[in-house]
């Protein structure tokens, strides 16, 4: 019975850890969902979430949960903002929206240390350093 269901396949929405300040003193990071299509997407949904192991202790953050009702086409919505202190941990975005009637979901994870400095790159739409997942 699932043989027969339709791949609905996430395409050209990508998630990214940002850099948005550094400072002598700290370094100020927010989480971007990116519509990276040449559509808008509508109804989208997304659920945050940290866990792993952290000082051989296992470590689960609150569970969060955002709503934007529409993302334009090479447009991008600020999800919240990450701490440094998660970093370590599996940082998980349950992605869900609707395009042209169809519901799409995807799971992005953020794996233990994947945010550090040798990964940055320069991320799409917002031309500032970053960590994105496609």
């Amino acid at each position: 019975m699932l043989a027969h269901l339709p791949k609905n396949e996430v395409r050209n929405v990508a998630m990214a850890v940002v850099l948005e300040e550094a400072s002598a003193e700290a370094k100020s990071w927010k989480v971007y969902l990116l519509n990276l299509k040449n559509e808008a997407i509508e109804t989208v949904m997304i659920s945050s979430k940290g866990y792993g192991m952290k000082k051989g202790k296992e470590v689960k953050t609150s569970v969060l949960r955002h709503a934007f009702p529409r993302i334009e086409a090479h447009e991008y919505a600020l999800v919240e903002m990450i701490d440094e202190q998660v970093f370590g941990l599996n940082n998980e975005y349950w992605l869900s929206y609707y395009q042209n009637g169809t519901i799409y979901d995807k799971k992005f994870i953020f794996l233990p240390e994947s945010i550090v400095e040798e990964n940055l790159v320069r991320v799409p739409l917002l031309n500032k350093p970053g960590v994105i997942i496609g």
